[in-house]
């Protein structure tokens, strides 16, 4: 019989319990326990989430818990090196729509007969880690999601047509922030200034 530790128990022992109840007491008030603690729930979650099982009712605990982690993780791969010589951060912003069934959740409705939600996502390229995620209704254009987005001074933003949004793309600018997209066909421009490129790379 085995007698050493599982691997979800040893996968356990690298979380940070001391922010883990740091967390809690910060909503100790709003979310109160009787005899399941929250970070037992927190590690039935993790272990449901490993196999791929329906998960408890979130909380803000777990949610801040979830950026703790993050901000640890995005330090691991900082130093990892990229597709391009590139010292600043590159992320990829995108939206999917998630479909969902009308009868089940009303609250949801996207068109006359289908429901959905819309998850907009933000990755850190490097470790391909999520930094930011806002569900919204599936009627939010994703363009919207500028708005609640803090621009990240040096970093890079990739994203697609679908964002399109001068006055937004002003404002990333405005913060120091670099964008990249694709021009939709009926783009009406003026090129302003230009620079000498490598064509062979695909740079226009």
């Amino acid at each position: 019989m085995h007698a050493g530790k599982l691997v979800f128990a040893q996968l356990m022992e690298h979380l940070p319990l001391r922010t883990f109840h740091q967390c809690v007491a910060r909503y100790s008030d709003r979310y109160p326990t009787l005899k399941f603690s929250h970070l037992d729930r927190f590690l039935c979650m993790a272990f449901a989430q490993l196999v791929y099982r329906e998960s408890l009712r979130d909380s803000r605990i777990y949610m801040d818990f979830a950026m703790s982690l993050i901000q640890t993780v995005r330090k691991l791969y900082a130093s990892d090196s990229f597709a391009v010589e590139l010292e600043q951060t590159v992320y990829a912003l995108d939206t999917t729509t998630i479909d969902l069934c009308l009868s089940v959740f009303p609250w949801a409705r996207f068109r006359s007969t289908k429901a959905a939600v819309k998850m907009h996502t933000l990755l850190d390229l490097r470790g391909n880690i999520p930094t930011f995620i806002h569900i919204s209704d599936g009627k939010m254009h994703e363009a919207n999601v500028l708005d609640i987005l803090i621009p990240e001074a040096g970093s890079f933003y990739i994203m697609d047509r679908s964002f399109t949004d001068f006055a937004r793309w002003y404002t990333m600018h405005q913060a120091q922030a670099f964008f990249v997209t694709r021009a939709k066909s009926n783009l009406l421009f003026r090129r302003i200034y230009s620079r000498s490129v490598d064509k062979s790379t695909g740079l226009r």
